[in-house]
């Protein structure tokens, strides 16, 4: 489906209240404190108990392993600053917050930023012009995005398919980076608190990795951890939406039809939701942003079965063929920059 075939489809605005009402008829947008309690817990244990063995095993290249735990920690740690953000855990905006101020800092970014920017995508998922998860310099989601790189960023959109998964090993430094530029510009809502959450994080990393570790496993440490938690955060965030349609500028989509058309499910059961932290229901949650991650496993067949009755495309696949997809439409907005280059050559 393109972005010209969507602008000429018409929705009923009241289908969303419809489906709202059901939602919470069924109990679906209610609190789950118990959950996140155990989850938080849970959370902040297996880490601590992480650093502790990192002490304990010292100055060897076995500390790589950790490097990979500390990856897949910092990613769920993540989990719970964007359920924060959505204000999934509390109703009230102030204790979300604290939760989210205190995951962010644990990780090393600025919650603030993130929740700005989180929220722009959700207002604008796929549009070409205003979600900023389509903006990003070293790829291109269209051919018009394409067309207009120059110099390495158009060799690297030739090529971009090959490259994303390289790329992502540099997605947690970018986030780092994203979350000290914003703080340093002071625009956020608690400049003095993300300061010091920011400082005090790489502080505590800095003096933790290499007072264990020589300077060489200590670089190598880093890499590993930093590394792969790009890959896992890239890899959590980018089968929602990208290789779906995109919404161009002046589309007539109602809020409904522009969720659900731009986003992408992905199956396969408990653990997937454990390791993408729901947001393998990414359809579910773009409808009702603030609904407790629990709480979106039990309301994807009552939204799937909403949009079969109206007709509406509700796109799912497994986690693997998801990935597929990413690259096959990564590939595909590429194909003109290669077909130019190869015209030349003959």
């Amino acid at each position: 489906m393109t972005s010209v075939t969507l602008t000429r489809r018409r929705g009923r605005d009241d289908d969303f209240a419809t489906l709202s009402r059901e939602v919470r008829h069924a109990g679906l947008l209610d609190r789950r404190h118990a959950y996140y309690l155990v989850k938080i817990i849970a959370n902040l244990a297996v880490f601590a108990a992480g650093w502790v063995a990192f002490v304990a095993i010292g100055d060897s290249w076995w500390q790589l392993l950790t490097a990979v735990f500390f990856a897949a920690m910092f990613a769920q740690l993540a989990f719970i600053g964007h359920d924060a953000g959505h204000k999934q855990i509390f109703r009230d905006r102030r204790t979300n917050d604290a939760v989210g101020y205190l995951h962010g800092g644990l990780v090393g970014l600025s919650y603030d930023w993130w929740v700005g920017k989180h929220t722009r995508h959700h207002a604008n998922p796929n549009h070409e012009d205003d979600d900023p998860d389509l903006d990003i310099p070293a790829l291109a989601f269209t051919r018009d995005q394409a067309r207009n790189k120059r110099g390495f960023l158009r060799w690297m959109a030739k090529h971009q398919a090959a490259l994303f998964f390289p790329l992502l090993l540099l997605e947690g430094l970018n986030l780092h980076w994203s979350s000290i530029k914003h703080v340093w510009r002071g625009d956020g809502r608690a400049r003095g608190l993300e300061a010091g959450l920011l400082i005090a994080h790489l502080a505590a990393y800095l003096t933790a990795v290499f007072a264990v570790l020589s300077p060489l496993t200590g670089l190598a440490f880093i890499a590993v951890h930093q590394g792969l938690w790009g890959v896992y955060m890239g890899c959590s965030f980018a089968p929602n939406h990208k290789g779906m349609p995109t919404l161009p500028p002046g589309h007539r989509l109602d809020y409904l039809r522009k969720q659900v058309l731009t986003s992408r499910n992905v199956s396969g059961g408990r653990w997937v939701d454990f390791v993408l932290g729901g947001l393998n229901y990414q359809t579910e949650h773009h409808l009702f942003p603030s609904m407790p991650r629990p709480n979106l496993r039990r309301a994807q067949a009552l939204v799937q079965g909403f949009c079969d009755r109206h007709r509406i495309d509700y796109a799912q696949c497994g986690l693997v063929r998801s990935y597929g997809y990413v690259l096959r439409h990564l590939r595909a907005v590429g194909a003109p920059l290669r077909h130019e280059t190869e015209a030349r050559t003959i």
